[in-house]
């Protein structure tokens, strides 16, 4: 019996809390981009952009040693457990997203932290009761791709989790048809429709954020 329900949770709880994850800290390393100024602002955001250059996939190698060193420190971050999985997702997504909340930042007038900073809001008030709200579209594209990526990426997911109970969909769905004399293409092709109908519901319901979000922060940076 094929672990579908199992490896679909698994999916769905990384999924979702890369995404949230992803979106939060985000969200917070733009704003300080965006509107504080201090030493290494600069450098840091070139920093970004530079790194984003290379792809995760360059670095599988480099993170399977280190999450297998540091599962003999913590075993709960370290190799075949979903917290470990979930930090690797966030170090490779959260550059490139911080660059385009960024842009989205700075499309919002700075008068209007100016306006409450004569109120006495302080940056954590301003952050989170004024400019979250209008910076919505940006937080549900960012969201989107992240969830849409988590869910799709087989690579990381197969080095990082090696009992099958702990495996995503994706990575279950691939062992089902690797032996192509055994190969159950009806069961792979159902796996697939379940990994797509979660990615399907969050589009709808994201959907008129989307258009805003995608164009909006490319224009002014």
């Amino acid at each position: 019996k094929n672990p579908y329900g199992l490896w679909f949770l698994n999916t769905l709880v990384i999924a979702v809390v890369t995404g949230l994850v992803t979106v939060f800290i985000g969200a917070c390393a733009a704003y300080a981009f965006s509107r504080m100024r201090f030493a290494g602002r600069r450098v840091g955001l070139v920093t970004i952009v530079v790194v984003q250059m290379f792809p995760q996939l360059l670095a599988v190698v480099a993170i399977f040693l280190l999450m297998t060193t540091l599962g003999d420190w913590f075993p709960a971050i370290g190799l075949n457990t979903h917290t470990g999985l979930i930090l690797v997702y966030l170090g490779g997504a959260l550059g490139v997203n911080t660059y385009l909340m960024y842009g989205f930042f700075n499309t919002i007038p700075k008068e209007l932290d100016e306006a409450a900073r004569i109120d006495g809001a302080g940056h954590a008030r301003i952050f989170f009761t004024i400019i979250l709200r209008l910076v919505a579209p940006i937080l549900a594209v960012v969201g989107l791709l992240s969830f849409i990526g988590t869910v799709n990426e087989y690579v990381v997911a197969s080095v990082m989790l090696i009992d099958p109970e702990q495996q995503t969909l994706v990575v279950g769905l691939t062992k089902l048809v690797s032996n192509p004399r055994y190969a159950d293409w009806s069961a792979f092709s159902a796996g697939a429709v379940m990994a797509a109908i979660p990615v399907m519901i969050l589009f709808l319901f994201l959907q008129k954020y989307i258009v805003g979000g995608l164009t909006a922060g490319a224009t002014k940076g």
